[in-house]
């Protein structure tokens, strides 16, 4: 299920961005087909299950993916470039040209989507289970 308040926003943008942003489409929708989307703050478009699980922002030289997960859910392989310990939501930054690791940001999507299925990251949190 697509919003095409969405294609706007892909659509506007520079072809190696659009790429990017279609990809990451692609893997949110992939690592759960009830995952919906939708725009918040006028034009950024959030992909949401039970709560946020990421969002697109697209930048002069790259394209954020911000993760709501609270910064509990594993990055065996590094992928968060910025907001380690940023207790809302991490980014990776994808540049032209970069490739993006799916297996890993695919495996994240699903880990966000499970913590929003067992009430959020804060809720796990407070709980003391993350």
């Amino acid at each position: 299920m697509t919003d095409p308040r969405v294609d706007t926003y892909i659509n506007a943008l520079p072809e190696w961005q659009q790429d990017i942003c279609r990809q990451v489409r692609d893997l949110v929708h992939a690592a759960d087909p009830e995952v919906e989307e939708t725009i918040k703050f006028t034009n950024r478009p959030y992909f949401v299950l039970q709560g946020n699980v990421c969002a697109l922002l697209a930048a002069k030289d790259h394209v954020n993916v911000f993760l709501y997960d609270g910064a509990i859910v594993p990055d065996p392989e590094g992928i968060i470039t910025s907001g380690h310990d940023n207790k809302t939501a991490r980014c990776v930054a994808f540049k032209q040209g970069e490739r993006i690791n799916e297996r890993a940001l695919k495996n994240m999507f699903q880990q966000i989507i499970a913590n929003n299925r067992a009430g959020g990251w804060r809720k796990l949190k407070r709980d003391g289970l993350a």
